[in-house]
């Protein structure tokens, strides 16, 4: 998350402490503030721009960036900075579902031939699903979904795939923590969702009607564990006038099935 604060250890002077305090948490923080600053659609930022986004001073992120630099996290591209292939490297090891990113891929692959459609792969972190993976389809529109991305549970199908599939527990958290509206068709009421996690939870199958974006539908289905409860989703998504989600729901299930017998 980015911080938008000079930490309070700042000198007034707008320089940071060297030496020992160079092993300061809050230089950890400040690292991650910088690296966390480049968002999707981003190729290279200048140090203002850096300083801008993360509040700190440009003294500051000259200092930080050149470590970051050093250690292959960023890359100089001119006079401004690109994230380094090293952050690459180390997100690849980083995903806790590489097996089931990889024995998924095919099946991703085959409904994503047979739908023209975007295919998600996503897990629940919080009160958010992380997409793990993304296939787009030819024929799909334009959606906010990226490997990596976040997005809020309760507006998207893989969420609601998931949340039906775990403890209570998960669900009252992604409840207390508020339901915001994405789109004006996103279920912001909780005794809505938690009718739809039920009927979902005797379905299977889980709808998303244009409450992550207008003109878009999707359909998911929960990839379970030994104990039947969600460790993933998977799901196509395409345009509400092009994708008939009661016939590609069939597909979605039995793939999701299929995936569920790897991780028992």
């Amino acid at each position: 998350m980015r911080t938008g604060q000079r930490n309070n250890e700042t000198h007034p002077s707008g320089a940071e402490p060297s030496g020992a305090a160079a092993a300061d948490p809050s230089t950890a923080a400040r690292l991650t503030a910088l690296l966390a600053a480049f968002q999707p659609g981003d190729d290279a930022l200048g140090v203002s721009e850096l300083a801008r986004r993360t509040g700190l001073p440009k003294t500051s992120v000259h200092r930080l960036s050149r470590h970051l630099i050093d250690h292959g996290l960023l890359e100089p591209d001119g006079t401004a900075l690109r994230l380094g292939l090293k952050l690459f490297e180390i997100g690849q090891l980083a995903v806790r579902q590489r097996g089931l990113v990889d024995t998924a891929r095919p099946l991703l692959a085959d409904l994503r031939e047979a739908t023209h459609n975007t295919v998600h792969l996503a897990t629940l972190e919080g009160t958010e699903v992380v997409y793990l993976d993304v296939l787009k389809g030819p024929d799909a529109p334009r959606l906010p979904s990226r490997i990596g991305g976040r997005f809020p549970a309760h507006a998207t199908g893989v969420g609601k795939a998931i949340l039906a599939y775990s403890p209570d527990d998960v669900a009252d958290t992604v409840i207390a923590a508020g339901l915001p509206r994405i789109s004006r068709r996103t279920i912001t009421s909780p005794a809505m969702l938690r009718r739809q996690l039920t009927k979902i939870a005797d379905e299977g199958t889980a709808y998303e009607r244009e409450e992550s974006s207008i003109g878009t539908v999707c359909v998911a289905s929960p990839i379970l564990n030994a104990d039947g409860q969600a460790v993933a989703a998977i799901s196509v998504a395409g345009w509400v006038n092009r994708m008939r989600t009661e016939r590609i729901a069939p597909a979605v299930r039995t793939a999701a099935l299929a995936l569920s017998r790897t991780v028992r």
